[in-house]
């Protein structure tokens, strides 16, 4: 669901960014209240497993369309709804610069589309309603497939109107949310199984991780795994994702280009860009080492996989140590059942 910056206006854009730049602020704020240096290796260990999964397009049957994860659910369940919304900033914005995905024009839309309702509604208040009486594989399963569908219908609602908003493509708004919000069903349903097998293995290993009520309940039917294993572990899923997994991505066009091409009959819009658009392409161009997830000069396959293990471990790196650096100097408490 990146939206590019053909679908929109300077305005709407920069309006965008006030929105998520102010949701970033008071998820930073309150993150600093909790004080909790703890759930660091976790942000970063997530997030390098979101980037990693977002690399996979998975087909969504009978439709020619494909989708991936969003992952605001699946970061907020374990870090919480504010940590997790900065880390899935600071995936999206590395995409962006990156690799290419989403316009910079864009980022501000693509934060509040993709990670602002995921985490903060998702992961904020569907999760722990939800999981209320305690944890379980059954409660599991329904807060990620209820949190998914709901939060990508949302972010698919926005993208239609913020699109509309614009004014700058010819793509009438009803006949545009018509097409998006059922494939981003489909897709959000996709999104849901795919969280709660990841969250299901956590549980099932060690569950203290998960943030719900019943916590200490749910503990007593974890196997024993060390909390440095179970990341040690996440941390070689991701990269087998990114630099394996991802070479079976599926190649038909995510929900939002399908939905274009089926009103436009082709994926992309194109056009020239002028003025802060024209700015703001050109500094992307010259950030975009690994351009479409490729690098320079080698063939196809072999640049996947570099630039998805590239990511994978800058992610990583980037968000524990900018986690360090954000807890630094406070006073934190230790809760032991994240040790």
């Amino acid at each position: 669901m990146h939206m590019a910056d053909a679908l929109l206006a300077p305005g709407v854009a920069g309006i965008m960014y006030v929105l998520s730049g102010t949701a970033a602020w008071y998820a930073a704020r309150k993150l600093k209240k909790e004080q909790n240096e703890n759930i660091v290796p976790e942000m970063g260990v997530l997030g390098a497993f979101v980037f990693a999964a977002q690399m996979i397009n998975f087909a969504i049957p009978g439709t020619g369309s494909s989708g991936h994860l969003c992952g605001g659910m699946l970061l907020s369940a374990v870090v919480g709804p504010y940590g997790g919304f900065l880390t899935l900033i600071g995936v999206l914005t590395l995409q962006c610069l990156l690799f290419g995905d989403g316009g910079l024009l864009a980022l501000g839309a693509n934060v509040w589309n993709m990670a602002f309702y995921g985490c903060f509604l998702g992961g904020g208040v569907i999760w722990p309603l939800l999981t209320r009486r305690g944890l379980s594989k059954s409660s599991i399963t329904a807060a990620s497939i209820v949190g998914s569908i709901v939060t990508l219908q949302l972010g698919a609602f926005s993208v239609s109107l913020e699109t509309f908003l614009s004014g700058i493509t010819e793509l009438p708004f009803t006949a545009f949310l018509m097409l998006m919000q059922p494939i981003h069903l489909a897709i959000g349903f996709a999104e849901g199984l795919i969280t709660s097998a990841v969250l299901i293995f956590v549980y099932n290993n060690r569950p203290e991780l998960l943030r719900q009520p019943g916590l200490d309940a749910a503990a007593e039917t974890g196997s024993g795994w060390s909390r440095r294993k179970l990341l040690g572990v996440l941390t070689a899923m991701a990269l087998a994702v990114g630099g394996i997994l991802s070479q079976f991505a599926s190649g038909d066009p995510d929900g939002l280009e399908w939905s274009i091409a089926r009103l436009t009959g082709k994926p992309d819009l194109e056009g020239p860009a002028r003025g802060v658009a024209n700015l703001v392409l050109r500094l992307q161009e010259k950030t975009a080492f690994f351009p479409d997830y490729q690098v320079p000069g080698l063939d196809e396959d072999l640049g996947t996989a570099v630039s998805g293990i590239v990511g994978t471990l800058l992610i990583l790196c980037i968000v524990w140590f900018l986690g360090r650096i954000f807890f630094k100097g406070g006073h934190h408490e230790v809760t032991g059942h994240r040790n």
